[in-house]
């Protein structure tokens, strides 16, 4: 079905009828922030259970580790260390890990979330043994297939039971390419990147260096990690030369992705910015509430940027969020030298209605888990 869900009154009488539990699969930072918000949704809930997986895809303390501990996620009970690997050998790791994870387990539903090799590892382990998969996030579309994460979220959409959709754009995307005939269920539930920066932005946290650094009011916040960037090193040289250009102007503030640094130091290019380590979220948060803008090749940085009402400009040649592009909030400046320039310069001058609601209301965890619960009470009156 197609549209807005809501929940049958019927069903929510009898939610605690049935015992479920929930297998969810996470690997990269983006997943956790998002898995934090549903599992509170879950936790709030005696009749459902939830087993969490680690793939291991982003493994160090500043890009894991941390964000388990703040953002009070439950520690995984299997944590699988499977990072550092090409696309295929990553991949076909996770999938035979989960695959024995889920036997042992016996879970109602996996949960997978965006379009990471996680996501794709843990809807084909379970898909092939017939356990449900929910896919949050369902329905997003660059239309550019040398993108991994493109290839893993149109595979995850194929081989999902419930697609769990953040905007109508998503939506349509589906329907445009027949999902209205598939044995699948489309809702829209809105984003729960809004229900992140919604509860966590009240928790944000100044970064222990901000105040030890002269580090002017109007920063710009800037990430690079995007491999379509990093590893062509004629891009690289050309985002780093306009970055470092624009720093003489106005202060940049980049938490370098260890990739994107090793990727640096391998073609010998010098980037002249204030960069630091990785962030936790809530730094994040303070550094979205301050900078003055966000220069990015992030897919998810692109919302939140909007939900901190700060303007965005994007490393790419296409984008997931069309939506915030054709509002004028953000706007795509590709990889080369003098776009970046230009657009740098224009877009400090713009006034941007940041008042639409595009991603729901800060409730999508709460319609994930009442979806799930209902689905099967369905299934097992049924």
């Amino acid at each position: 079905m197609f549209g807005v869900w809501k929940i049958d009154f019927l069903y929510i009488l009898n939610l605690g009828k049935f015992s479920l539990k929930i297998l969810t699969v996470v690997g990269a930072r983006p997943q956790f922030i998002k898995a934090a918000c549903v599992s509170r949704a879950i936790a709030r809930r005696s009749h459902i259970t939830e087993v969490i997986v680690h793939t291991g895809q982003h493994f160090d303390e500043n890009m894991s580790d941390v964000f388990f501990k703040e953002m009070g996620i439950p520690q995984p009970t299997y944590n699988l260390g499977i990072s550092a690997l090409s696309h295929g050998a990553m991949t076909g790791k996770m999938l035979e890990s989960i695959e024995e994870i889920i036997l042992v387990e016996s879970p109602d539903w996996v949960l997978v979330y965006g379009d990471t090799n996680s996501t794709l590892a843990g809807a084909l382990a379970a898909s092939k043994l017939h356990t449900k998969v929910a896919h949050v996030e369902a329905g997003l579309r660059s239309f550019n297939m040398r993108m991994p994460e493109e290839q893993n979220r149109i595979l995850t959409d194929m081989i999902s039971t419930v697609l769990f959709c953040p905007t109508y754009q998503a939506v349509e995307n589906l329907f445009n390419e027949g999902f209205q005939t598939k044995n699948a269920e489309v809702v829209n539930v809105g984003d729960v990147m809004l229900d992140a920066a919604m509860f966590y932005g009240n928790h944000a946290v100044k970064p222990d260096w901000f105040g030890k650094q002269e580090i002017p009011t109007d920063f710009v916040l800037t990430t690079l990690h995007r491999a379509e960037n990093t590893d062509d090193p004629a891009k690289l040289r050309e985002i780093a030369r306009a970055l470092n250009q624009i720093h003489k102007q106005t202060t940049l503030i980049l938490p370098l992705h260890p990739r994107t640094k090793q990727k640096l130091d391998e073609f010998d290019i010098s980037l002249h910015v204030f960069s630091v380590a990785p962030v936790s979220y809530l730094e994040m948060c303070y550094l979205l509430k301050n900078c003055k803008y966000v220069i990015t090749d992030s897919g998810g940085l692109q919302k939140e940027s909007y939900f901190f009402k700060k303007p965005c400009l994007i490393l790419r040649d296409e984008t997931e969020w069309m939506e915030l592009v054709t509002l004028e909030a953000n706007k795509l400046i590709g990889s080369r030298y003098n776009d970046i320039i230009d657009a740098s310069v224009r877009f400090n001058q713009e006034k941007i209605d940041f008042k639409k609601d595009l991603y729901g209301r800060g409730d999508t965890a709460e319609r994930v888990v009442e979806y799930l619960a209902s689905y099967q009470n369905r299934s097992q009156v049924d």
